[in-house]
């Protein structure tokens, strides 16, 4: 049977008995209409699966007693995605959306030469990101960072074992994506660029930090094609671990 499934972060595998936030309650008792005694899933976005049974049905804190508990160990075709944000904002959430789904567990907004003006609400997109585990039935909540320069990223993925880069220039260096994840040592980044792709000088710049050019098809792809191409990449293509 598929029971309803929610994130409750606070879950412990120490945990018997646990009160529920006030959103998770009301979406629980008030718009599923689940009652006294029926049973869900839960998850505290750190690789535990908990079994519970509803033991209090309240609209703001409902109470939930746990009987079961299995931790799943991360996946080990680990893979992070550095994308830069876009104007169009549903185009950034939609792709959030996809990569989690997709398994992707690190995400990094980048804010790059060509990045137009653009929001970007953690709070609301680490809701997408959320939302997205919850409906891929996953257990480890990816990881969402702020908008950070590509300076910034290069700088904190330095210990990253294999690390590309993509865009649309001529270059000799460029290899092709697809053909190259099945020898990648992980866990592994890759960078897309703007609308407008990348600078030459931004491209130097992270080939300077040890990143390596790649394509990803003949197709001039948007941003967010390109980003979500790449992770359904990473989740079939990257070897698992010995």
């Amino acid at each position: 049977m598929d029971l309803p499934y929610f994130f409750i972060p606070e879950l412990t595998p120490t945990h018997t008995r646990i009160t529920a936030d006030e959103a998770t309650s009301r979406h629980m008792i008030q718009v599923l209409r689940m009652q006294e005694g029926e049973l869900l899933c839960a998850t505290d976005g750190r690789g535990g699966r908990y079994e519970a049974v509803i033991a209090v049905a309240h609209k703001k804190h409902a109470e939930l007693s746990i009987h079961g508990y299995v931790f799943q160990p991360r996946n080990p075709q680990a893979a992070a995605i550095g994308v830069a944000l876009l104007k169009n904002t549903s185009r950034l959430e939609w792709f959030l959306e996809k990569a989690v789904e997709c398994g992707i567990q690190w995400i990094l907004p980048l804010r790059t030469e060509r990045t137009e003006k653009s929001q970007f609400r953690l709070d609301r997109m680490q809701q997408i990101v959320v939302s997205a585990m919850l409906q891929s039935k996953q257990v480890w909540l990816t990881r969402l960072e702020e908008p950070q320069s590509l300076g910034e990223v290069l700088s904190q993925t330095h210990e990253v074992p294999a690390r590309f880069v993509a865009h649309c220039m001529e270059d000799d260096r460029k290899v092709d994506f697809a053909s190259v994840l099945p020898q990648t040592t992980r866990p592994a980044l890759l960078l897309i660029g703007p609308e407008g792709d990348f600078t030459s000088a931004e491209v130097e710049l992270a080939v300077g930090a040890g990143f390596v050019p790649v394509s990803l098809g003949a197709n001039r792809l948007r941003t967010e094609t390109a980003a979500v191409s790449a992770a359904v990449l990473f989740q079939h293509l990257v070897p698992p671990s010995e």
